[in-house]
């Protein structure tokens, strides 16, 4: 495919065929369309530089190039538009288009023609407002108000129990990084978000007073909010050249395929940490037992998995037995005898930890010697502070510590090489977006909180590289931002989810809008310790709340923790029975995810959820997961087998996993569930 190049007096433009950029030279405005289904139109670029708000829109004369480009994408064409903004001002906005791709990449980038340095803590690379539509999203039957328009809230990070959310139109939304607009029913959809992670925040703010467009669309590198978990203003960023993110723009018959290449995207651009290990099975301490960890619930823990472990609960016979906090409940001794327990039973000893969050009180800091540096630094050297010297409040009950001063750098070495002298192989990271919150750095060159997280986690990475310490070990991320990403085999997809029934839907809301992640930014999602029986502190589940608990962990992605504390003998008797299940564990044991389908559920998770998969004689199957939410009334489901892309009028025949009742289904599959009841479903087509 050749990509087209228009050029006029007053329009430029460039076309690859699926994607159309065009410049009116003349306004500033810039368009990008996709063939008659979609576009975004009168895009202007801004910046705040001293207090003003500065549009392309206002410059006073404008040129343009069209140049070849190539890079990860392959072959394509980039249109530069420099806007002169005065006599010392310009602002260039590049776009640019690649054989074969159904996305657009827009940054913009501010400089000064004497190369004196500028900052600022605001630059919008898009910026699009127009009553008739900024945002055009053709419905595929033309009935729009039967398929209407909805825009993808994504959170910056997953504390606090944020929820994904897919937003009616009207109504607004600022998403984190990446977004969406797009129509549930036929499932088109345009995707954008940033696809470079080195220095900004962004924020998408999607604006719609009509409801069948988007009136307004900001796409920005500065944000920071309570979503965000900052308190203070973005960090200012100085330079001879300022420089937005790079937002990539694709429009999609399925808004599914849309995630799934931008998150594809951002892997090619930053490739994930590479694992070559197995999917993590195994147990953590935290739902188990929280902080009554001892060293009798760990090896007990570990005698019972060993049990479930000689049944087939393992992925190439590795499976991992994890502290969580109050790891230092134990003592040196009885860590190192507990570590010689799990070797002993065939697995593999975790652990845990914070790196970048303080508990304590901030006026006691300065009484705390930082472990491992000697006496050099106390806390309060490491504590992270506003422009003002003022310590930035405590999120989660713990104070934030700067990444990049030279006493948590010493206390991160000496942490994790204990860790890996002790014979870990595995270490949860918790309460990272404490090292991505914006203040004044120890490092000048640092000038926002991104730039502070990246050299946290490159020095861990370093530290656990397999290449230093002769071996494979994973590193699993909790409490975290989702970018950047290239810094963790696997990320936890929500906040804490337990065992009870609303715990299952919680986690799988992150499942139902968050699913694209696994794999592309991460190796694996994570959906939190799973808990069959009882979560420490809370009450018994009833069987079919644990079965679904475990059946939201098997579609996840997955990492498969259990989380039950295993002196309990109703807890034993699940996981003898429950993680002995050969079809269901070749569910986990494959690494992927399943897709919802459904994407209108507001705050809620989609209930079904699907994955194409074959048979081990190579036939194609379907593995479906149907949740009733509901805990005290029983559910009528009923799943459309044309919408999960398979062939109208075919019969197929379809077993229930757990009963392995079996029966013969042809257009939808019509199920009765209990309270809080779930199925797994196979279904294989009748010749």
């Amino acid at each position: 495919m050749t990509i087209a190049r228009t050029e006029q007096e007053r329009f430029a433009a460039i076309d690859n065929g699926q994607v159309r950029v065009e410049v009116d030279l003349a306004n500033g405005s810039a368009s990008i369309a996709w063939l008659d289904e979609a576009a975004v139109q009168g895009i202007e670029s801004r910046i705040r530089l001293d207090g003003r708000l500065l549009t392309t829109r206002e410059a006073r004369e404008r040129s343009y190039r069209i140049a070849d480009a190539s890079g990860v994408f392959g072959a394509g064409a980039e249109l530069t538009v420099q806007h002169r903004m005065d006599d010392r001002l310009e602002i260039m906005q590049r776009f640019t288009v690649h054989e074969g791709m159904r996305a657009c990449l827009v940054q913009a980038e501010a400089r000064r023609s004497d190369g004196e340095a500028i900052a600022s803590n605001y630059i919008a690379p898009i910026y699009c407002a127009d009553e008739a539509g900024a945002l055009r999203l053709e419905a595929e039957s033309g009935d729009s108000e039967q398929d209407p328009l909805l825009a993808l809230f994504v959170p910056f990070d997953n504390d606090k129990w944020v929820r994904y959310e897919s937003v009616a139109m009207p109504g607004r939304t600022e998403s984190y990084e990446a977004s969406a607009v797009y129509r549930d029913g036929s499932r088109r959809g345009l995707v954008f978000g940033s696809v470079a992670h080195d220095t900004w925040k962004t924020g998408i703010v999607i604006d719609s007073e009509a409801g069948q467009a988007v009136q307004r669309l900001e796409i920005y590198g500065g944000a920071a909010s309570e979503y965000t978990r900052d308190t203070i203003p973005h960090g200012i960023v100085s330079g001879t050249v300022l420089s937005s993110p790079v937002i990539w723009l694709g429009a999609f018959g399925d808004y599914r395929d849309g995630l799934l290449a931008f998150g594809e995207a951002n892997a090619r651009i930053e490739p994930p940490l590479a694992w070559e290990g197995t999917v993590p099975f195994g147990w953590n301490s935290w739902s188990a037992v929280g902080a009554e960890l001892s060293f009798d619930s760990y090896v007990r823990a570990s005698d019972l998995i060993h049990e479930v472990q000689q049944q087939g609960f393992h992925d190439q016979g590795v499976v991992y037995l994890n502290f969580d906090s109050f790891w230092t409940n134990l003592t040196a001794e009885e860590r190192r005898q507990a570590v010689v327990h799990v070797n002993r039973n065939g697995q593999k000893a975790g652990t845990y930890w914070t790196p970048f969050a303080y508990w304590g009180k901030s006026e006691e800091a300065g009484n705390r010697i930082v472990e491992g540096t000697d006496g050099l630094y106390t806390y309060a050297d490491l504590l992270l502070r506003d422009g003002e010297g003022q310590v930035l409040p405590d999120l989660d009950g713990g104070l934030a510590i700067d990444p990049t001063h030279p006493g948590c750098l010493m206390r991160v070495e000496w942490t994790l090489r204990n860790f890996v002298e002790e014979g870990y192989e595995y270490v949860k990271l918790d309460f990272m977006a404490h090292g991505t919150l914006e203040g004044k750095h120890h490092r000048p060159d640092i000038q926002t909180g991104i730039q502070a997280y990246r050299f946290g986690m490159a020095h861990i990475c370093g530290l656990l590289d397999p290449a230093r310490i002769g071996r494979k070990f994973f590193i699993h991320l909790s409490i975290a931002p989702l970018f950047p990403h290239p810094y963790a085999h696997g990320r936890r997809i929500s906040c804490d989810a337990f065992g009870e029934l609303k715990d299952t839907e919680y986690m799988l809301n992150s499942l139902t809008y968050g699913w694209w992640i696994h794999d592309t930014l991460y190796r694996f999602n994570d959906p939190d310790h799973t808990v069959l029986y009882k979560s420490y502190n809370h009450e018994p589940t009833t069987e079919h709340e644990g079965r679904s608990r475990l059946n939201a962990s098997l579609i996840a992605g997955t990492l498969l923790l259990m989380g039950d504390d295993f002196r309990e003998e109703e807890a034993c008797r699940r996981a003898r029975a429950w993680l002995t299940e050969p079809a269901l564990l070749a569910i986990a044991r494959k690494g992927g995810t399943f897709l919802p389908l459904a994407g209108n559920t507001g705050q809620r998770a989609a209930d079904v959820f699907y994955r194409m998969d074959r048979s081990e004689e190579g036939e194609d199957i379907v593995h479906v997961a149907v949740f009733n939410y509901d805990g005290e009334l029983a559910a009528g489901k009923s799943v459309d087998l044309e919408r999960l892309g398979l062939p109208a009028g075919a019969a197929y025949r379809c077993e229930e996993l757990w009963t392995k009742k079996v029966r013969d289904v042809s257009g939808r599959v019509e199920l009765q569930l209990a309270p809080a009841e779930s199925v797994m479903l196979r279904l294989e087509r009748l010749a």
